[in-house]
């Protein structure tokens, strides 16, 4: 849609209210049994399995996109009744130099590559080398691309600079879904955050995601009700859904839930889906794993038993 700073100019969010709210979200019910194994394996299907490390290998992304096809054990699905369901994670997530390992790993899967971009995790290298490397993700084969916004622009309040830039990311992506990451941690407000989120879906943003995991700060539950609710205004002003993606620290199935509770109590049932949400993550599956074996046995394995990939 078209730059209008008077949809988001004069937001200003009540921190101890948003604390508040969030630390709620964990407290007021619990899931738990076969409706907590439900939810677990609903959340496996939602995890962007990731793998950004400096030392990458053809190989390691290979076993992680094996992962990805079969994210829990057999013997584990079939107790649950559930081995018919072909669950896989919703996408597997690599740098640029390994999307075609991995899409060649995925080929006759419906699992789609997510590549970071755009000076992945800092941002700082010029636009137009950003642009380039959006464009060479696409062509290598990704069909999703989280980009990284220039958080100057944000610090200093210059909204359309920052859309312009987004815009322009929607335009590289051409098909590809844009996933634009906030780096909430060092945006200093939650204003800034909510503004942002404007922003990135004014321009463009099939997603809009906390964190790059990079940062000291990452995924917290009052950034992600910050970032949840202007998804929710989007949407009654422009009847838009646009999907939501927490990243970085997210380790363990009760985190996991939580953001699920939060998704399910804020935006409804149909946010539950890959489609509309995603975790950023690479070790939450070894622990969700771990409590899908616990629900079957009624013991807890050694988390090496559950491999990443």
């Amino acid at each position: 849609m078209s730059y209008d700073a008077d949809l988001f100019g004069r937001i200003r969010i009540n921190r101890s209210a948003v604390e508040r709210r969030a630390a709620s979200i964990g407290t007021r019910r619990s899931i738990k049994k076969d409706y907590q194994a439900a939810w677990l394996l609903r959340a496996v299907s939602c995890i962007d399995l990731t793998t950004l490390s400096g030392d990458d290998t053809p190989g390691n992304v290979r076993r992680l996109c094996q992962k990805a096809r079969r994210p829990v054990r057999g013997d584990l699905l079939q107790a649950l009744g559930v081995a018919d369901l072909n669950i896989t994670t919703g996408a597997v997530c690599v740098y640029h130099n390994l999307i075609e390992t991995a899409v060649k790993e995925l080929e006759g899967s419906s699992i789609p590559v997510a590549a970071v971009s755009t000076g992945f995790p800092a941002g700082q290298i010029p636009l137009q080398l950003k642009l380039a490397q959006v464009r060479e993700s696409v062509a290598a084969g990704a069909s999703e691309i989280d980009i990284v916004i220039s958080r100057a622009l944000v610090l200093t309040g210059d909204w359309k600079s920052l859309y312009d830039e987004v815009r322009a990311y929607r335009e590289a992506c051409g098909e590809a879904h844009l996933k634009t990451i906030l780096a909430t941690g060092e945006l200093a407000t939650l204003s800034n955050v909510a503004k942002a989120s404007w922003v990135c879906m004014m321009g463009g943003a099939d997603f809009i995601k906390t964190s790059t995991g990079k940062e000291s700060v990452n995924a917290t539950l009052p950034y992600s009700l910050v970032m949840v609710r202007a998804i929710r205004d989007y949407l009654e002003l422009t009847g838009f859904r646009i999907g939501y993606k927490p990243a970085g620290g997210i380790s363990k199935a009760k985190d996991a839930l939580n953001y699920m509770i939060l998704m399910k109590e804020e935006l409804g049932k149909q946010w539950l889906t890959s489609s509309l949400f995603r975790f950023g993550a690479s070790s939450l599956l070894g622990d969700i794993e771990r409590q899908l074996e616990h629900h079957v046995t009624g013991s807890y394995s050694a988390q090496y038993r559950h491999p990443a990939g």
